[in-house]
């Protein structure tokens, strides 16, 4: 990596974690950050994650090889316009949105086609901020590139030394292709989980047996509902047709199964079952996007005294921490009574492979 000089506009959850990976691979980089909260600077000045700590938009960009924009999307066009008189001959910029069509137009507005190469690093976390970033949150995770059509081989290769550098996949596509992508796979599942948690709620008795009983396959389906609402909200909006295209076909698909219940079509609903396993059976079980990964698994254990802190001793004593721990009141997909969840596939591979060797009973 050629970069020696990088600078972060922004520095939350996302920037401060490859702004760590970064340093955690090549200490000789200096990075120089720039953020409203200057608390969060200071704290990052501390950590040896930023080098230097800049006051505002001004001539010490001028001085960075590559400059990362990590701040919310609204926020782009006016930094971009501030970054382009400073940069220096050869300088690249890049972006961390996950959301691409607004930053390429933007770019494409400004004359910057030359000078930008999109990103969109597909991990998260429940938490926000550069107080939560890790160096090790990207790992294994897809970095998605996404080359304006003015982009070089040479700039797309500096953002695909960069990921991996912070241990990522890269991987080059269309920003048109990966908005459509993104909004299958991410946007809209968001959108199915938020109304199927709301239709619950809307259609639970007053003794609440709904949300009691909410377990296994509901709460699978519905686990990213309980992201950032405004991270959402700002998604959607910017990236609304391609949802509202997939959302109408999604719309017609239920519209079809209705009607297969209806005329009781038996053979049409084992088909909608039969295929869609055989293609999620495909997937890769710690493909990671915006939100992070489940690592858990359950535990078929006898709920006695001590029984649990008898497991938890026993993860404790190789050094494997525990994220939560929880007891599975509702077990119809043939789940364990715990469920036991990690930090990182790392962690929950460990512990896995303890608890068998303990002869624990384990479901993944």
């Amino acid at each position: 990596m050629k970069d020696l000089t990088i600078g972060f506009i922004g520095l939350g959850l996302i920037g401060g974690s490859i702004a760590r990976g970064i340093k955690r691979s090549r200490r000789d980089v200096r990075i120089m950050a720039y953020m409203r909260s200057r608390d969060k600077l200071e704290q990052a000045k501390r950590d040896g994650v930023v080098d230097v700590i800049l006051d505002g938009i001004g001539e010490e960009i001028s001085w960075c090889d590559l400059v990362f924009l990590c701040t919310p999307v609204e926020y782009n066009a006016s930094y971009l316009e501030q970054i382009r008189p400073l940069l220096k001959p050869g300088a690249l910029v890049t972006d961390v949105g996950s959301t691409k069509t607004d930053i390429h137009e933007t770019v494409k507005r400004l004359g910057m086609e030359e000078v930008f190469v999109g990103g969109h690093p597909m991990a998260g976390s429940e938490k926000t901020g550069y107080e939560n970033s890790t160096d090790h949150l990207l790992e294994n995770a897809y970095y998605m590139i996404t080359p304006t059509e003015k982009s070089t081989p040479e700039q797309i290769g500096r953002i695909r030394r960069v990921a991996l550098s912070i241990g990522a996949i890269p991987m080059v596509t269309d920003y048109r292709q990966h908005d459509f992508s993104v909004a299958a796979v991410s946007h809209l599942p968001h959108l199915v989980a938020s109304s199927l948690v709301n239709l619950v709620r809307d259609n639970d008795n007053e003794e609440e047996l709904m949300r009691t009983i909410a377990a296994g396959g509901f709460k699978d389906i519905t686990r990213i509902a309980s992201s950032s609402p405004i991270m959402w909200e700002q998604i959607c909006m910017t990236n609304t047709e391609n949802i509202k295209v997939l959302l109408r076909r999604y719309i017609q698909s239920l519209e079809t199964i209705y009607e297969e219940l209806d005329r009781r079509d038996g053979s049409s609903i084992h088909r909608l079952f039969e295929e869609s396993g055989a293609y999620r059976n495909t997937f890769s079980s710690h493909s990671r996007g915006p939100v992070a990964p489940d690592y858990s698994f359950t535990v078929d254990i006898v709920d006695e005294p001590g029984s649990i802190s008898t497991l938890a001793v026993l993860l404790a004593s190789k050094g494997i921490n525990i994220k939560n721990i929880g007891i599975n009141h509702s077990r119809e997909e043939g789940e364990g009574a715990l469920r036991i969840s990690f930090y990182n596939q790392d962690s929950e591979t460990r512990a896995y492979e303890l608890l068998k060797k303990y002869n624990y009973t384990l479901i993944k």
